[in-house]
């Protein structure tokens, strides 16, 4: 595991919440100079505890879309079952995100679809895919009140 100092946890914090910050402002923040600061950047990056850079697209502006949240529960539990589920969701545009889950369900995704119906149509494409999925139950998103980007507890008790 990588040790961090300040100056990196508030760099990552930082980028986190404006991943676009120019040298010298992320500089300016830290209170160092940009070389140090930005070899710093670097070195977070060459480390893997900064994956990547994006914009964060709010597609419902672009696209009208239903949300919808599923949990899914398999029918048997093997590796080759699981592993053809989960390359199921990776492969299909209309999973947001999923998660495999302990507890009561297998797993939990988002699927994103132009209208419930085009929801209902993917969910019965699955079923007939005969991908194990034992029982399903869909939660219809009205509103969404956070998402992704949040900073860890750890980093905004400290600022």
């Amino acid at each position: 595991m990588h040790k961090l100092d300040r100056y990196d946890l508030k760099i990552l914090q930082i980028l986190a919440e404006d991943g676009r910050i120019t040298k010298s402002s992320l500089a300016e923040a830290i209170n160092l100079s940009v070389t140090p600061a930005w070899e710093r950047v670097r070195k977070l990056e060459a480390a893997g505890l900064i994956i990547g850079y994006r914009a964060q697209i709010d597609w419902g502006a672009v696209f009208k879309r239903q949300q919808v949240l599923v949990e899914i529960t398999l029918a048997r539990h093997t590796a080759q079952d699981m592993r053809r589920f989960e390359q199921r969701m990776i492969a299909a545009p209309e999973v947001a995100f999923c998660y495999a889950t302990g507890g009561g369900v297998d797993y939990l995704a988002m699927i994103q679809a132009p209208d419930v119906d085009a929801y209902q149509r993917f969910v019965d494409q699955l079923l007939l895919e005969d991908l194990g999925i034992e029982r399903y139950f869909t939660y219809i998103v009205t509103k969404t009140i956070k998402t992704a980007g949040a900073l860890p507890a750890e980093l905004t008790a400290s600022s």
